[in-house]
């Protein structure tokens, strides 16, 4: 394994970064920087988000936030886009302003560009696993499918693709219906 030769960056000094248009994230101490999402982007968010509150209204499981920082460590500390943690794990998951321990699930929205993808996909994916999220669902808006992954023995594991015209479930959800048409319905 390579030695980092850069010191590793905390959330402290994440907390310094401007307060500006941008998105700071902290992963194992390295600092990632994107910019802050498109319409598309935050058009599939809403919609996600509708229907996840819709659901949760008619079956008060959890709670769903979007957009709230996640801070795990002093080296990890992302952005999701939408997250839900069920009522029995509120307690022990959100310290006042934070997330500060695993949602029971993770959704993130592909933003252009492969180091993007790649961080979505590989960075955060292993992120979420080391500390314990149930299911991460990857949106990829540009090939119109939803990719979910379920912790299995430390690791999230891709378990379903799905794509236009077909239904989203899981059995962290009971009776959640959502077609991945509904969510790129722009």
């Amino acid at each position: 394994m390579a030695a980092r030769i850069e010191p590793l960056l905390t959330v402290a000094d994440l907390d310094a970064c401007p307060d500006d248009s941008n998105h700071y994230e902290l992963i194992e101490g390295e600092l990632f920087v994107s910019r802050a999402p498109g319409i598309p982007h935050q058009r599939v968010l809403n919609n996600l988000q509708f229907a996840l509150e819709s659901y949760v209204k008619e079956n008060p499981i959890g709670i769903v936030v979007p957009g709230a920082g996640a801070v795990f460590s002093d080296y990890d500390a992302v952005i999701p886009d939408l997250v839900l943690v069920r009522n029995e794990r509120w307690s022990e998951v959100v310290t006042e302003i934070r997330f500060t321990g695993a949602p029971d699930l993770v959704i993130e929205i592909l933003s252009p560009g492969k180091e993007n993808r790649d961080r979505d996909l590989l960075v955060k994916r292993q992120l979420y696993a080391k500390y314990g999220v149930a299911e991460y669902w990857i949106i990829d808006a540009e090939n119109r499918l939803v990719q979910v992954y379920r912790l299995q023995k430390q690791r999230l594991e891709n378990v379903a693709t799905w794509r236009n015209g077909e239904e989203i479930t899981t059995p962290l959800l009971p009776d959640f219906r959502l077609t991945v048409t509904a969510i790129f319905n722009l």
